[in-house]
């Protein structure tokens, strides 16, 4: 969800409206999570129930999107034995810290960052619900735990407010709140990216290359987005000021590994949507299609084509990361 505009008199509005893209999302999980898709007891403490229904292919494609990115974290998490941090960029009002403490697979460290605005939300929800907040106070151990306004900081949870195109500052907030570079990292970006210009992710991409020795990054965006249904996708977004600035990059599974390839990471794979749905668990996937009749077969083919997951790997310890598949 998240970063956008360079400067100049639209910038603000440009932000904005991708600051709006955390709403969408996180009221299209909530209906899809109070429809049977995947458990998330979290996320009604941070989101309204949706007033209409969200059509199936919506349901199917966020259920795609969460389980495939839940996939390789795990996966991440196995291969590292939680022996590592996790940094969640333009993370919104994801879930991911409770669900990873409550099956008891937290990372040394789990941090997020993203725009101020969303961040004093999130830290607003946290503070004002029990939910939320204990699971924080459990983990934390040592001196008093930070939690103002802005930013969170615990034992192993940090919450901070940052533009992700303002790398400097960025990584100053990681340091203060002890983001260790020798730990081996997964950065996590959901429909982050696309909202930079291709210099500014390739700046970002290249940040954490030179940060991290031992670091993987998953990456889910869109995709094939140069033939006709990629162009209705990109003007009803324009149509809410919302401008997919590095849109270049999302050409094709080939354009999103190079750009991975070509900022200093070893190796790379990108997968569309579709074929991440046909290689999920296919006994949980006959289950969630049980759930609603799906009448536009196509317009879910069409969306999953033009969605992917990209994720890039560098291994100076060795761990086989760059075995990391679906």
């Amino acid at each position: 969800m998240s970063k956008g505009a360079g400067p100049g008199p639209d910038s603000d509005t440009a932000d904005e409206a991708v600051r709006g893209t955390c709403d969408d999302a996180s009221i299209c999980k909530r209906f899809a999570v109070s429809s049977g898709y995947w458990k998330d007891p979290y996320i009604q403490y941070f989101v309204r129930q949706a007033k209409e229904r969200k059509a199936p292919e919506i349901n199917r494609g966020y259920y795609a999107r969460v389980q495939g990115v839940n996939l390789l974290l795990n996966a991440f998490l196995r291969k590292t034995e939680c022996n590592c941090q996790i940094i969640n960029l333009g993370a919104g009002l994801d879930t991911t810290f409770w669900r990873l403490k409550d099956e008891n697979l937290l990372p040394k460290k789990y941090f997020e960052v993203d725009f101020p605005a969303i961040v004093a939300r999130k830290l607003y929800n946290i503070k004002s619900k029990p939910p939320l907040s204990k699971p924080i106070m459990e983990t934390h151990s040592g001196e008093s735990l930070l939690l103002d306004a802005h930013s969170l900081d615990s034992a192993r949870y940090s919450i901070i407010g940052a533009d992700l195109r303002n790398l400097k500052d960025m990584e100053e907030k990681l340091k203060k709140m002890s983001m260790d570079p020798q730990l081996p990292t997964l950065l996590v970006s959901e429909c982050v990216l696309v909202y930079m210009t291709p210099e500014q992710s390739a700046s970002l991409l290249q940040w954490a290359t030179n940060t991290f020795p031992t670091a993987m990054l998953i990456n889910y965006e869109q995709v094939n987005m140069m033939d006709r249904f990629g162009q209705i996708m990109v003007e009803n977004l324009q149509r809410r000021q919302c401008n997919l600035a590095g849109v270049d990059t999302c050409q094709s599974l080939q354009s999103q590994t190079e750009r991975f390839l070509s900022t200093g990471w070893e190796s790379a794979d990108a997968w569309n949507m579709m074929n991440v749905y046909s290689n999920l668990p296919q006994e949980d996937v006959m289950r969630i299609e049980k759930l609603e009749f799906l009448d536009e077969k196509e317009l879910l083919e069409q969306l999953l084509l033009h969605y992917c997951i990209s994720w890039a790997t560098k291994d100076s310890l060795g761990l086989g990361l760059a075995g990391i598949t679906f």
